[in-house]
């Protein structure tokens, strides 16, 4: 058996007003193995009236693991992403994300660095990330919970400001959750980073990008919605080559922006993990 799955985030849905119940059954019948929840804190009027995907972290997270229990999926990871040099916002968000991942049977929380305060110089943006990331692995790690830190942001979006940024934190439960569509238009080699930083993965976002969508904004954003994986710029053979070097079992959660794109990659993908 691979120890490479196929997933789904659920943004899928985003421009669809659907539901978490929806979006959780139509990954099923679309033969996804593992779903991607997005969370949220409060209460979000869209949400509660079923036009959008992502639930509360005040819901009940056993109600989370049995919807996705009842259609035959499995929880990849909880996609909780909060600005980490914002400690009064990313601090107990996060530490509620990883108690809710951990009752509902997720054993990854995706973040990232997120936008930094104007006013704050970068090595005070380290100190506010080191915060963060320490108060949270302190909650994760005797959890058996990860923090999956996202190639995303301005210190996560090169291998040399990843590196500095994992570094501020000693705990084993911070990993990397690599964006292969992120990696590649902040401007690097997303073959040649995941293989360097393989050992150090714990969720991967499996995110191609149009060969139109390249042209126009590489180099000049570092994050936006994919296409069907296999439409674009991205080598999935080699991405699932490297992966099963992983020392641990590796979800490439489908990132993109409609459910006909979501059904052409998990076909794709599938075909080329074999």
């Amino acid at each position: 058996m691979s120890n490479v799955k196929v997933g789904i985030n659920l943004e899928y849905v985003r421009h669809s007003d659907k539901s978490f119940e929806w979006a959780v059954e139509k990954a099923a019948k679309l033969g996804f193995e593992y779903v991607e929840p997005m969370v949220h804190w409060g209460r979000e009027l869209l949400s509660a009236a079923g036009y959008f995907h992502s639930i509360s972290l005040l819901s009940d997270p056993l109600y989370v693991r049995r919807i996705c229990d009842e259609n035959g999926v499995k929880i990849s990871g909880l996609s909780a992403h909060s600005p980490l040099c914002k400690p009064d916002i990313s601090t107990d968000y996060l530490r509620q994300a990883v108690r809710f991942a951990a009752e509902c049977g997720a054993p990854v929380v995706n973040t990232d660095d997120g936008p930094k305060p104007a006013w704050t110089t970068e090595q005070e943006d380290l100190v506010l990330m080191k915060y963060v990331l320490n108060e949270v692995a302190a909650v994760a790690g005797p959890r058996n919970v990860w923090i999956g830190l996202e190639t995303h942001g301005q210190y996560t979006c090169t291998p040399s400001a990843l590196a500095r940024v994992l570094e501020l934190v000693p705990a084993a439960s911070v990993g990397i959750n690599f964006d292969t569509g992120n990696s590649f238009l902040s401007g690097n080699d997303p073959i040649e980073w995941l293989g360097q930083v393989i050992d150090r993965v714990v969720s991967l976002h499996a995110k191609d990008i149009s060969q139109e969508a390249a042209r126009l904004y590489r180099g000049k954003v570092r994050g936006m919605l994919g296409c069907a994986c296999g439409d674009g710029v991205i080598d999935w053979r080699k991405v699932v080559a490297i992966c099963k070097r992983a020392p641990r079992e590796i979800v490439l959660s489908i990132e993109c922006g409609s459910i006909e794109d979501a059904e052409r990659s998990v076909h794709h993908l599938r075909e080329v993990i074999g």
